[in-house]
């Protein structure tokens, strides 16, 4: 008889789930450690996380930048990389790094396509869910390159239906079936028809952007008619400039290539993250393109 499957938990680096309730051995995946320039101390978010599993965490892999990373080069349940060295994290769960880790009872996981991805493949063993999954999900994270039609659908699902958590255990399941469940997939499709109406929403929005030096910026929160896509926004706006940004509720979001060589994490003093894409308080947008622009 085979041992159930672990239990499925997603997340964001900001807001960790209560480790007290968390069932059993825990493996972390694709969950990038907090950082202190963007309002959510490292210290507070996910050290706190770290020391109340203690001895339950399994393992945590991750391919976001940190400076903190060097603080656990010698532990070895802490398997981390660099953007540049990893663009996504699927490529990193490996048979040899499951079999190393063992059995696990909870699976916490980033709630995108590429945290999805790897958590289907830990419940493999370490194997694609289908050939060239691993290069689909590094496609979707670095938005370089075309992902196949599976992964197009998948992300599609996701960005329409952000807050959905049945939609993103019904991807999980769809991949570890290794996409042979036909009634999942026809929910994925379904979900991913709310795409176009989020996208036409984003190009109406891209129209609107305004020149600054390098970047041009948008302000979605005051304009937006519907909901929209920010991702595709922001890819509308590097083909206009180095930067693009988003405003919308008290926040802005800048984007560059993933190729640019820009790393708003050194420019911004942020500590951690993405250093293609970050989110940071209105306040600072000032600061921000004063840098970008020097």
């Amino acid at each position: 008889m085979s041992s159930p499957l672990p239990h499925l938990v997603f997340t964001t680096p900001r807001k960790l789930p209560d480790a007290r309730k968390l069932a059993g051995r825990v493996v972390v995946l694709d969950v990038a450690f907090a950082a202190d320039g963007m309002g959510t101390p490292f210290e507070e978010t996910t050290l706190a996380f770290i020391a109340t599993l203690g001895s339950r965490l399994a393992a945590w892999i991750d391919h976001h930048d940190h400076q903190r990373h060097a603080d656990f080069s010698t532990d070895e349940r802490f398997v981390l990389a660099s953007k540049a060295e990893h663009g996504a994290c699927p490529e990193m769960v490996t048979p040899e790094l499951v079999r190393k880790i063992g059995p696990v009872d909870t699976l916490v996981c980033h709630l995108d396509l590429d945290g999805l991805y790897a958590a289907a493949k830990w419940l493999l063993g370490g194997e694609e869910p289908y050939a060239g999954a691993d290069a689909d999900a590094r496609a979707v994270d670095t938005r370089i390159g075309v992902p196949g039609p599976i992964a197009e659908t998948i992300d599609r699902a996701l960005r329409a239906h952000f807050r959905d958590e049945g939609l993103k255990h019904r991807v999980v399941r769809y991949l570890y079936s290794r996409c042979k469940d036909k009634v999942l997939w026809q929910e994925i499709v379904q979900a991913a028809r709310a795409f176009e109406r989020m996208a036409e929403e984003a190009k109406r929005l891209s129209g609107l952007y305004e020149r600054r030096g390098r970047a041009v910026i948008v302000d979605a929160g005051a304009c937006a008619k519907q909901p929209y896509d920010k991702t595709l926004l922001l890819l509308e706006g590097q083909r206009l400039a180095d930067v693009a940004i988003v405003r919308e509720s008290g926040n802005i979001t800048l984007a560059a290539a993933f190729d640019s060589g820009i790393d708003f994490i050194e420019m911004l003093s942020l500590g951690g993250g993405m250093p293609t894409r970050v989110s940071i308080a209105e306040g600072r947008l000032e600061v921000a393109l004063q840098k970008i622009n020097k």
